[in-house]
């Protein structure tokens, strides 16, 4: 109750001085879902958001110990683990929350497709949600080099090849990867800088995007048989 007070009064102030602002919190916020019951796999998608917020935050903590260099980048992994406070936490919740949003997103797209909530016209929200389930895997790709183990140099070595062997683009994007013909330095640098600054910054527009055309078109609607199906299992 008192925490509705709280948000009352920020909404007033806030209106007092920016007159629609206050509405524009409640369009953004409060999206009405089907009014069938509320199946655990119609939150799929908020899952996925929630394990990205927490990637990002996990992932600004870490940022502030770890070195991008071949030098230090496993010591300070070590250092993380053993000599930061609550450091071990922060990499595990990181680990495992990334590998969450993977699965949230693999489940929350066969929802949409075994629903059809990918026909017209959401479309483009379908084509969006497979943009960002390439970008959630290149994040997992990226930061597997990170800790630079033997581990992680193999499983990127083999990863780049395979990115390699392409028709036509695979010399060039495995050069791209590499940041040169071999696994480097130079591919660490470059790995950390996508990690860290082009695939947020790529995820978060997407993800914006995403949530735009959901909020100008609503929650589809489960088909009937789909919704009467998953009734009966109840």
């Amino acid at each position: 109750m008192q925490r509705r007070s709280i948000t009352a009064s920020i909404l007033s102030w806030l209106n007092e001085r920016y007159e629609g602002l206050p509405d524009v919190y409640k369009y953004l916020l409060k999206e009405p879902i089907p009014k069938q019951p509320r199946w655990w796999y119609l939150g799929l998608g908020g899952t996925v958001l929630f394990f990205f917020i927490v990637q990002v935050i996990t992932g600004i903590l870490l940022s502030f110990y770890y070195k991008p260099t071949p030098e230090g980048a496993y010591e300070s992994i070590l250092f993380i683990m053993g000599d930061v406070r609550f450091g071990w936490l922060i990499r595990s919740i990181h680990s495992w929350s990334a590998q969450l949003m993977i699965i949230s997103v693999i489940l929350h797209m066969l929802r949409v497709l075994v629903s059809g909530a990918y026909k017209r016209p959401r479309e483009l929200t379908w084509v969006v949600g497979v943009f960002l389930f390439f970008i959630t895997l290149a994040f997992g790709f990226t930061g597997y080099l990170l800790p630079w183990d033997q581990r992680a140099y193999w499983a990127t070595t083999v990863g780049t090849e395979m990115a390699g062997s392409v028709p036509l683009i695979g010399t060039a994007l495995l050069r791209l990867l590499r940041a040169g013909s071999e696994v480097s330095d130079l591919t660490l640098t470059r790995f950390y800088g996508t990690h860290m600054l082009v695939l947020p910054a790529v995820l978060m527009g997407l993800v914006a995007l995403h949530i735009l055309l959901v909020r100008l078109q609503g929650v589809s609607e489960p088909p009937a048989d789909f919704t009467d199906a998953e009734g009966e299992r109840q």
